[in-house]
């Protein structure tokens, strides 16, 4: 028996810094970031696994919204009150008394390229969850790459 994929690629532009590291990452530095996110489904509806259109449009939207031309802090991390003052767009890691949108990185700390993977493996299975789509349909993986040479994977185990 076979499995049916989706795949749905965004980018955007978004800086972080990782101050619990050694070295260069404790510094702000932006990148421009590649999410790819694949969906399964053993079998299909209506020919297909779930309308990409609906899928790529919540996705990219929330994207845009929460990441894109901003910041991606822990919440620990007196930057993110200094940007926050100024009115920057900030995305919490870590947030105790998160947002909306930062519940879905609420036990991730800081904006590692792998904690950003699963952040948005998160945001895709909510969408996921609220179109019509096939029957045991899951966010099987997503792939972030920060750089062309620095990439991170979330998959779920099944």
């Amino acid at each position: 028996m076979g499995t049916h994929t989706v795949l749905v690629r965004h980018n955007f532009e978004t800086a972080h810094r990782l101050p619990h590291l050694a070295g260069k990452c404790l510094n702000l530095h932006g990148h421009s970031w590649w999410m790819e996110a694949t969906v399964s489904a053993p079998s299909l509806t209506a020919g297909t696994v779930v309308e990409f259109g609906d899928l790529k449009r919540r996705v990219r939207d929330w994207i845009d919204t929460h990441l894109d031309h901003g910041a991606m802090l822990g919440a620990a991390d007196p930057l993110a009150c200094l940007l926050l003052e100024h009115k920057s767009k900030v995305f919490r890691f870590g947030a105790g008394d998160p947002d909306p949108a930062e519940r879905f990185a609420e036990d991730l700390a800081y904006p590692t390229v792998e904690a950003v993977a699963e952040l948005l493996a998160r945001v895709v299975g909510d969408a996921l969850g609220s179109l019509d789509h096939a029957p045991g349909a899951f966010v099987s993986r997503v792939s972030v790459s920060e750089t062309h040479v620095n990439a991170a994977e979330f998959k779920e185990s099944r």
